[in-house]
């Protein structure tokens, strides 16, 4: 877990891969009360990462904060943008997919379907292609709805997998999943100043295909 910024309501990082987001034994706000020395400090997940993505997080660390920035994500003023590598190129070099998703609790995983249904929630992001390099292109994917695996499975239904997802792709990549947290825009929770926190990926393959 790397520090990127902290004040008395905030407080900024990286989150690493194989760390969930979530307040339990080895979670990111254990390890973030570990970082402060505070071991009862309050720390809370306003947004979440999956396990095995890295990249850009905010934690609150006041109740009043966590409230703000929850409000914020709800109202849709919080500004997410992501990193993929993604086997193949979508067909357009900007674009939106629209989707309804279904989680599979048992299989833990999330599908497209084109049936609504109990359980079914619409998916939206934007996203748009960067650069290419064979077979590889690199995406820039902003968030507009927050779904489990939303990205991943979204990319995957239309024959995009992204390098090194083991779980919606039947390529064996041999690298961790290539999907980074890249930015994060909201209003500081106490004095309502923007924000906004840039992390590029680390620069090992497939991030070393491209020039960031």
């Amino acid at each position: 877990m790397e520090p990127i910024f902290l004040d008395e309501s905030i407080f900024v990082c990286i989150k690493p891969a194989g760390v969930l987001s979530t307040d339990e034994p080895g979670g990111l706000p254990e390890l973030v009360r570990q970082a402060l020395g505070e071991p009862g400090a309050c720390v809370r997940t306003v947004h979440r990462l999956d396990r095995v993505v890295s990249g850009l997080m905010v934690l609150a660390r006041t109740p009043e904060a966590a409230a703000h920035l929850s409000r914020q994500i709800r109202e849709q003023r919080f500004g997410k943008a992501y990193l993929a590598v993604v086997h193949g190129c979508p067909a357009e070099e900007a674009g939106c997919f629209r989707d309804l998703l279904r989680r599979d609790k048992a299989e833990r995983k999330t599908y497209v379907t084109l049936e609504p249904g109990k359980g079914v929630q619409e998916a939206v992001l934007s996203y748009q292609v960067l650069s290419r390099n064979g077979p590889l292109s690199l995406v820039s994917i902003h968030l507009q709805t927050g779904r489990t695996h939303q990205i991943r499975a979204q990319f995957s239904a239309r024959g995009l997998p992204l390098v090194g997802d083991r779980k919606y792709s039947l390529l064996n990549d041999g690298c961790p999943i290539a999907l980074w947290s890249h930015k994060l825009s909201f209003q500081h929770p106490k004095t309502g100043k923007p924000l906004t926190f840039c992390q590029s990926p680390p620069a090992e393959y497939p991030w070393s295909e491209f020039n960031l």
